[in-house]
């Protein structure tokens, strides 16, 4: 390992930020104390220009290095936590019910502000980094919000980086997966309207609920009768509402879940099939049936030049051996992928000793990684903005 030597001498600091931060949760667009700490601190080490307010809590800041260059890096950090119940018992647990870090978002922001520390004090490049905190990763749309207020209108950027932290029990490992990183995602919402009764008389009905939950049933077909078999789609019905008695037939019922893809048309064919389900149980079952889908997350597509840089950079804190060349794609989703399609770059993620699945109220994200993840977001500024 070489931890950069100042984001080392702050490691107490960077901790008992990441453990504030944990212990005080809050759910996108709603991370006003975050926010805070997060552009407190930023003025404290010295960044040259601290905004704030863009996409609601978001805050960007600008450090500019010795060399005056104009090439602008961008660095990213996601700040929301979700609404889940802690059960980790951690000393830091959070202190906000019905909300916890379990993504480790907590760990991102300290990750950067580690990295803004370093870069502040040393500035050993030559140009700017733009350093950006978003809020609401979380599936509420927090990069367009950001990118529709002008982000890279008012901070242009050549190239940007991000990163997330990944529970496989290798601390200390990174890979990046060029290319097609992580699916694009849908969530969906179906409503039925159908005609109650009593449940004694449920000839008189239109069943809502019984045609929610065959429609449920002939959704997943889609990808067993419609997905050509080499691609890669997941269908997932998540959720079925229906009824509020044990004597009432209900008339209404609705469905919801999501669509995960790599290829927008194979998305586009999902889509459609999708609403020909919903248009033929309609006529079928004389109802009413509204499908709303709508596209949450854009594909997350690395950048295969950047993608290298970044490794490069990763390899000069964590050394070869703990390179992963052959990262997968995943089916999970992640909204620094809207920024990508603005500038080129690339995602990166970095092993730790938790093995508890992320979005689970279990989760624990192993504090040895918060300089290791520092090291490597200023690192990647400093071999792309390289002095001479």
């Amino acid at each position: 390992m070489n931890i950069l030597p100042t984001i080392d001498a702050a490691k107490d600091e960077l901790v008992a930020i990441f453990e504030d931060l944990h212990a005080h949760p809050e759910i996108g667009f709603t991370e006003t104390r975050t926010s805070a700490i997060v552009a407190d601190k930023l003025k404290s080490y010295g960044v040259d220009e601290v905004h704030t307010g863009l996409g609601g809590t978001g805050v960007v800041g600008l450090v500019h290095g010795k060399g005056g260059g104009t090439r602008r890096i961008g660095l990213r950090a996601d700040m929301d936590a979700l609404p889940i119940d802690e059960t980790s018992n951690l000393a830091y647990s959070s202190k906000n019910e019905g909300v916890m870090h379990a993504c480790g978002h907590d760990g991102h922001t300290t990750m950067l502000l580690g990295a803004a520390k370093h870069l502040c004090e040393t500035r050993d490049f030559d140009g700017t980094a733009v350093l950006i905190f978003q809020p609401a990763e979380e599936g509420l749309g927090g990069a367009r919000r950001m990118l529709e207020e002008g982000l890279f209108e008012q901070f242009p950027c050549d190239e940007i980086y991000g990163m997330h932290n990944w529970p496989s029990g290798q601390p200390h490992t990174v890979g990046v997966c060029k290319g097609e990183a992580m699916a694009g995602a849908a969530f969906f919402d179906i409503h039925v309207q159908g005609k109650g009764s009593h449940a004694a008389r449920p000839s008189d009905s239109k069943d809502a609920l019984m045609i929610a939950a065959s429609l449920a049933t002939e959704i997943n077909t889609i990808l067993a009768r419609n997905i050509p078999a080499q691609e890669v789609c997941v269908l997932s019905v998540t959720q079925l509402h229906a009824g509020a008695a044990y004597n009432v037939v209900p008339d209404t019922a609705t469905l919801a879940g999501t669509i995960r893809y790599f290829k927008d048309d194979i998305y586009a064919l999902a889509a459609e099939r999708m609403q020909r389900l919903c248009d033929g149980f309609a006529v079928a079952h004389d109802v009413e049936i509204q499908l709303d889908l709508r596209n949450v997350f854009d594909v997350l597509r690395n950048d295969a030049a950047l993608s290298d840089a970044y490794i490069e950079a990763a390899t000069d804190i964590v050394g070869h051996d703990n390179i992963i060349q052959d990262l997968q794609p995943v089916t999970g989703s992640e909204d620094f992928s809207d920024m990508l399609k603005v500038v080129p770059g690339a995602y990166c993620v970095v092993g730790h000793a938790g093995t508890t699945a992320l979005h689970n109220p279990g989760f624990v994200l192993d504090k040895a990684i918060l300089p290791v993840g520092a090291s490597i977001m200023a690192r990647v500024v400093e071999r792309r903005l390289a002095l001479g």
